[in-house]
């Protein structure tokens, strides 16, 4: 916010969009609120009230890749909403879904059974989808990115990384409505997603972006492990700094955009 050029602050629903110039572009800048429905309500919003070309989205996440550390961005291609789950029965053959449901193409997670969504978009039939896309030119511009922006590792003079935060354009990112701090169903994630990141909002905002038919991309950085830390989460500790990462993705990305 404090890097805008010319801002302008609008008010919409309680929420604060603020127009200006970010690394020469035309931007509208609002926090999208913690968790899926926050992130979905206040991108549409942002859709029918702003003239948007792109949606590109910073902010933090947990890993789950283990060749991944904390500090470390993430842009993925692609991104699932995990947590549309069919809660399973009990049976003597183990758990099982309604007769009349078709099967996950995912394994689940004791009763959790993951499942697609059903997505409507304008001149089109409603489909049932559980990947949503990145957008391929904003991909190009990230790889090209990857390899040209140094990132932040300390965030105090005592508090810094071991490793030296590295840029990973590609995979998976999945998000829900739980914040994940257990090692066990960390390793599930990343064995069944192939997922490199989980968070509350990207597939969410994907989702809406999807079905506006408006680019997307989302910019993460690793503020904890999501359990798979050695000791306490430490998203507290290294919070300021993931975010701070992000940012300097999302701006070098938005300097190279059209």
């Amino acid at each position: 916010k404090s890097e805008l050029r010319d801002p302008a602050e609008h008010r919409i629903n309680g929420r604060n969009f603020i127009t200006g110039k970010l690394a020469g572009k035309d931007v509208v800048l609002f926090l999208s609120g913690i968790s899926m429905v926050n992130a979905s309500m206040n991108t549409q919003l942002a859709l029918d009230r702003f003239s948007l070309t792109a949606v590109v989205f910073s902010g933090i996440a947990g890993g789950v890749d283990p060749s991944l550390h904390i500090g470390d961005v993430v842009i993925a291609e692609r991104w699932g909403q995990y947590l549309e789950t069919v809660f399973a029965r009990e049976t003597p053959d183990g758990f099982a879904i309604p007769p009349w449901m078709e099967k996950s193409e995912f394994p689940g997670y004791g009763m959790m059974m993951p499942r697609s969504v059903v997505v409507t978009r304008k001149d089109a039939e409603p489909e049932s989808r559980f990947w949503f896309s990145s957008d391929a030119g904003l991909l190009d511009i990230a790889r090209k990115v990857a390899s040209e922006v140094d990132l932040a590792h300390c965030a105090e003079t005592d508090k810094c990384l071991v490793n030296k935060p590295r840029i990973v354009v590609g995979g998976a990112g999945v998000s829900g409505q739980v914040f994940v701090d257990n090692a066990k169903f960390r390793e599930y994630v990343s064995a069944t997603f192939q997922a490199k990141v989980l968070d509350m909002e990207s597939a969410a905002v994907a989702h809406v972006a999807y079905s506006n038919g408006v680019p997307f991309l989302a910019v993460r950085s690793l503020s904890d492990l999501a359990g798979g830390d050695g000791g306490a989460n430490e998203m507290m500790t290294f919070m300021a700094l993931a975010s701070k990462n992000s940012a300097i993705v999302v701006k070098a990305i938005l300097e190279r955009m059209p």
